[in-house]
């Protein structure tokens, strides 16, 4: 009997796998892909696979390359593979990231591309430092195009496997005055010099060595070296990864078959955007002739109710391998689809459906919302506030926190106080004004020796001679912006005014023409924070709600529920899972339908399936009717993704005629009809009356006036006598 068979009828960590895991584990020669679905012990597989090779005597460590995708799978993993061999140390293979391992290698042959063995990676700080230094010398101008925005191009073709020789000179359009490719040039000369390389040289230098004949023998010595490879998360591979992973698991005829096993999930790669190719993992069979394919199907997370409904999904993408997943545990509660009238109305049914999990004893550790876009955030932290409901975000700073927030919100509080120091030093010099550190510290040394504000100070030295003429010049218009802007806060709306502030000051325009890949986010979020003051009924009265907001900030040993956004949750799961904002447009993005077509799209459904998995035991989508997006008003129409969930499996609890299904949405031809400016925000009362901005309304106390505004049953009206009032709507009938 084969040593492996009679070991796999003994080895006591093969006992409690389902049949296609102990298939994974053990189906040890040749190629192998393992298509493992969300929640089917894909980890436990891999692990196992790993130890099964090092106790069956197939392979001792140093023969083993395992690749992962972050530092603490590898550390998860290597502590795993010790459990399961009774905790003997796993030392000596090769375990660790795609760069890590890549690294390891150039250090053995950096001679090959012209470094030594010592060389320095630089961090992404410093790539942008080196980049300026020779975009400068090229007369380029650094704030039109950005150093950083340049790197991330560069970076998104080293992840393509492109060196300067493999590009045309025009590939780079417009960016850098169209010479990005021969910066690109200058910059890899350059880093050479400095005995340096960048993350994506790691694997771009080992890649070129790999392909040199004139270096075959390093190629050779892995393929003697490593008998077999593993490889975690294959679907969210990019195309130098890919290339790397192949030169050293495609042998050649006389090399004989690679054991190469890759672990993934085609109907989770949501990461295109950052240069993952789903094609990797779908050619599998083509790269590895005879390959096995081995699909994990069985859940062990989620309910037959959740399952059920990512599978009718997900089902709809054709670019995949397909599987279907299922649990032998019980169908559950079927998946809640709320329709709501607007993101105002949502956020409050998220708010009490919380509350009522609370009441009933689920932990809010275990509830999670998770949204498609950052800027979703601000109407679900400021309910929770309200409701007083612990929430913890993600990835990323709470929506006030955020650092074009909080310059916006600097400018607004020096408006309304202009002896806000802290905020005017903020943005004194955002955008670039031409305001150094040495001016700034000259007017606050006038101003402790006067005792007066940083804003008297400017007044003050403009009418000196203290201060270079160009830079008075500059303060001086800074200074009638805001006395202008100040002026107008009585007479012109208090949003329209946050938007002009914006505008005229050049901060939005500073993000709009920006490179960076996280612009236009912020613009997103600059956007929903003027359309948020909408709830309020001043400047004034909005600004102390942000320092109340601010103030109120959980402790991180409270129980919280978790925001965060769909991209973030891939990998995580929680009891009870939200999903908002599922109309078209938001999600699936019009964005990235634009840029990516049919693609974008399909990843956008995989980004579905994604959310609805991250649930075990409850999961709740909502669309709203009317939804404020950029400023305006939308009427919004279900994403195609709610049509397409099985009814059998769905609970539907919309409000009166937000949804009636598919052919509501639809025209005979399978397209949507385009999403339509709002003309009224409305809310209709307990006896059924219907009220409108705009309206004429009656109180009893405060007699006539003309509602404003709408916060869900909240209404804020202008009254003939009693000025500004927010009542609730049960309380006045129409004119």
């Amino acid at each position: 009997m084969h040593m492996a068979e009679s070991l796999s009828q003994e080895a006591p960590y093969l006992r409690d796998l389902n049949p296609p895991q102990r298939e994974a584990v053990e189906t040890l020669d040749g190629p192998v892909l393992v298509l493992a679905g969300a929640g089917t012990g894909k980890t436990r597989a891999l692990t196992t696979r790993l130890a099964h090779i090092l106790q069956s005597g197939r392979a001792f460590s140093p023969q083993i390359l395992a690749v992962t995708f972050t530092n603490k799978a590898a550390q998860e993993m290597k502590e795993r593979v010790s459990a399961l061999l009774g905790g003997a140390p796993v030392e000596g293979w090769w375990l660790g990231t795609f760069h890590a391992l890549a690294a390891r290698m150039l250090r053995r042959h950096a001679d090959l591309v012209g470094l030594d063995s010592n060389f320095t990676i630089l961090d992404p700080d410093d790539q942008a430092r080196l980049l300026k230094q020779i975009m400068e010398a090229a007369n380029i101008d650094t704030k039109k195009w950005t150093p950083k925005a340049m790197i991330a191009m560069i970076d998104r073709w080293k992840d393509k496997g492109l060196l300067p020789t493999d590009l045309n000179s025009d590939e780079g359009g417009e960016a850098a005055n169209g010479q990005l490719v021969g910066l690109y040039r200058l910059y890899q000369q350059r880093l050479k010099t400095l005995n340096a390389c960048d993350f994506g040289d790691l694997l771009l230098h080992m890649i070129t060595i790999f392909k040199n004949p004139a270096h075959a023998d390093v190629l050779a010595d892995y393929h003697r070296r490593f008998k077999y490879l593993l490889v975690d998360e294959y679907q969210d591979t990019n195309v130098a990864q890919y290339l790397w992973l192949r030169l050293l698991a495609q042998r050649g005829p006389e090399g004989g078959p690679s054991n190469i096993c890759c672990v993934g999930d085609d109907d989770q790669s949501i990461y295109g955007w950052r240069g993952a190719e789903v094609g990797n993992i779908l050619k599998f069979e083509k790269d590895f002739p005879g390959a096995a394919i081995i699909r994990l199907e069985q859940n062990y997370r989620s309910t037959g109710h959740i399952l059920a409904a990512a599978n009718g999904v997900i089902a709809k993408n054709e670019d995949r391998l397909g599987k279907n997943l299922f649990t032998s545990e019980e169908d559950g509660e079927k998946l809640i689809v709320r329709g709501l009238w607007d993101g105002e109305a949502e956020a409050r049914w998220v708010g009490e459906e919380i509350e009522q999990l609370q009441h009933k004893g689920w932990n809010l550790n275990q509830i999670a919302v998770l949204v498609r876009a950052g800027f979703q955030t601000r109407e679900f932290e400021e309910r929770f506030i309200q409701l007083g409901i612990h929430y913890r975000v993600i990835g990323g700073p709470r929506f006030y926190e955020r650092m074009e927030i909080r310059d916006a919100l600097a400018y607004l509080r020096v408006i309304a106080q202009p002896s806000d120091d802290l905020a005017l030093e903020r943005i004194i010099n955002v955008p670039k004004r031409g305001l150094g550190d040495a001016t700034v510290q000259t007017l606050y040394a006038y101003g402790r020796s006067k005792g007066i504000s940083l804003h008297e100070s400017i007044r003050d030295l403009t009418q000196t001679d203290e201060l270079r003429p160009k830079v008075k010049e500059t303060l001086g218009r800074l200074m009638d912006d805001f006395a202008r802007w100040r002026s107008l806060l009585d007479s012109m709306k208090h949003t329209d005014l946050a938007g002009q502030v914006l505008d005229e000051s050049g901060y939005m325009a500073m993000w709009q023409s920006s490179k960076d890949v996280d612009a236009p986010g912020r613009v997103e979020n600059l956007k929903e924070l003027v359309a948020g003051m909408e709830e309020f009924v001043s400047m004034a009265e909005f600004l102390e709600h942000i320092a109340l907001v601010m103030e109120n900030r959980d402790g991180n040993e409270a129980e919280a529920a978790t925001i965060m956004t769909l991209h973030g949750a891939k990998g995580l799961e929680f009891d009870a899972v939200f999903l908002p904002g599922w109309e078209e447009g938001l999600f699936p993005s019009q964005r990235t339908m634009d840029e990516n077509g049919l693609s974008g799209l399909e990843e956008e459904r995989r980004l579905a399936y994604v959310g609805i998995t991250r649930a075990r035991k409850r999961a709740y989508i909502s669309f709203a009717a009317n939804r404020r997006m950029y400023g305006n008003w939308i009427n919004a129409i279900p994403s195609r993704f709610v049509d397409e969930l099985p009814p059998g499996h769905v609970e539907v609890q919309s409000d009166t005629g937000l949804y009636q299904g598919r052919s509501s949405h639809w025209d005979s031809s399978g397209v949507r009809p385009p999403v339509r400016m709002a003309t009224e925000r409305k809310v209709i009362n307990a006896a059924g009356e219907v009220f409108a901005r705009g309206d004429r309304v009656s109180h009893d106390k405060f007699g006539e006036g003309t509602i404003i505004n709408i916060d869900g049953h909240k209404l804020d009206i202008a009254f003939d006598r009693g000025g500004k009032k927010r009542v609730m709507d049960s309380f006045v009938e129409k004119c």
